[in-house]
C-alpha cells in the first residue's frame, strides 16, 4: 500500500475546515471532473474508501461523519495525484483480478478485466482435462511468459481444481519482485525466472500462457496518459508492427511444450488473424480465437505436436 504524500503538519493555530465524508467526496469528485478524469465519481469514491476504510453502507448511514485531520490531508493528496493522471492503482497500490487482490506499481502493467479471458480459458481447459497425456504422469506444469505482476499465473494456480506447478518468466527484475510478493500474499507456491523470454527456462510444459507487449511502437504516444506515462514501456511496446514478441514466443515455445501442449496468447483486438497465421505457420493446430466480454477478439490459442 502506497501512502499519498501529505503536506507538512500545520500549526495548531491554523484554521482548518473540517470535512465530512460527503463534503470530501463531493469536492474530490469535482476536482477529478475538472481534471478530465474519465470516471470521477468512481475514482473519488475508491480513494475515499482507501483512505478512510468506510464502506458504502457506512457512508450512506452517516455521510456527515467527520474525517480526521490525517484522513483529510491524505485524501486531498490522493485526489491531487489522481488529478495529475497518476493511475488509481498506483495510488492505492493494488488491483483486483479474477476476484483476487494483486499488488501493483510502476514496474508492472495494471491487470485488466480483458485479461481474465485468458485465465478463464486456461482454467476451462484444465477442468476438462484437455492437456497432454504425458502430463498425467505427474504434476502438470504451466508457464506464464512475460508474467509482470503474476496475475495470470497465480490466478490459474489459485483456482485450478488439480495439482499444478507454475513458472513465471520476465525480463524485469522489479516486476518479478512484485510477482513474488503477490505469490507470498496469496499463499501460492510458484517459481519465477528472470531472462529474455525462454533464456533461462528448462523442461517442458503442458501449457504456456502469455500476455506479451503488443502495442505498435507508433501507437504508444496516442494512449491515455495513465498508460503512456506510467505503465512500463517495455511491457507495452511490441515493436513496429506489434508482433515482435508473438513471433519469438511462437517459435521458441515449441522447444518447451509437451506434445499436444497449449500456447495461449492475449492479443490486441485487431491481431487475431496475424497471430493465428504465425501459429499455423509454425505447426500449431486447432487454432481458435476467443472474444472478451466486449465482443472483441482477445485470445488466440492452439496446440503443438
Amino acid at each position: 500500500m502506497q501512502e499519498c504524500q501529505m503536506p507538512a503538519e500545520k500549526n495548531h493555530s491554523d484554521e482548518t475546515k473540517k470535512e465530512t465524508l460527503k463534503s470530501a467526496y463531493m469536492e474530490g469528485r469535482e476536482l477529478l471532473r475538472q481534471s478530465g478524469i474519465p470516471e470521477p465519481e468512481l475514482d473519488a469514491w475508491y480513494l475515499l474508501e482507501y483512505v478512510t476504510g468506510v464502506s458504502r453502507a457506512s457512508y450512506y448511514g452517516n455521510p456527515q461523519q467527520e474525517l480526521t485531520d490525517r484522513q483529510q490531508a491524505q485524501y486531498e493528496a490522493c485526489i491531487r495525484r489522481r488529478s495529475s493522471r497518476i493511475p488509481l492503482q498506483h495510488i492505492t497500490g493494488e488491483q483486483e483480478f479474477m476476484g483476487l487482490t494483486f499488488r501493483v506499481n510502476e514496474h508492472v502493467l495494471i491487470p485488466r478485466q480483458d485479461t481474465e479471458t485468458l485465465a478463464e480459458l486456461a482454467l476451462d481447459i484444465l477442468k476438462k482435462g484437455e492437456i497432454p497425456d504425458a502430463a498425467e504422469e505427474g504434476q502438470v506444469r504451466i508457464m506464464d511468459m512475460c508474467t509482470g505482476s503474476g496475475c495470470i499465473l497465480l490466478s490459474v494456480l489459485y483456482y485450478a481444481a488439480r495439482s499444478l506447478s507454475g513458472t513465471g518468466a520476465d525480463l524485469s527484475e522489479e516486476a518479478l519482485a512484485v510477482a513474488e510478493k503477490n505469490a507470498e500474499t496469496l499463499g501460492i507456491r510458484a517459481e519465477f525466472v528472470r531472462g529474455d523470454l525462454f533464456e533461462n527456462i528448462s523442461g517442458r510444459y503442458a501449457m504456456i500462457l502469455s500476455n506479451p507487449p503488443y502495442i505498435r511502437s507508433a501507437e504508444i504516444e496516442t494512449l491515455q496518459d495513465e498508460v503512456r506515462l506510467h505503465d512500463p514501456r517495455e511491457a507495452l511496446d511490441g515493436r513496429e508492427d506489434g508482433l515482435y514478441f508473438y513471433r519469438r514466443i511462437v517459435d521458441e515455445a515449441r522447444q518447451y511444450l509437451l506434445p499436444g501442449g497449449y500456447l495461449i496468447f492475449e492479443i490486441g483486438y485487431d491481431q487475431a488473424e496475424d497471430v493465428s497465421g504465425l501459429m499455423s505457420g509454425a505447426g500449431y493446430t486447432g487454432i481458435q480465437v476467443k472474444k472478451d466480454l466486449a465482443g472483441l477478439d482477445r485470445v488466440v490459442y492452439g496446440r503443438y505436436s
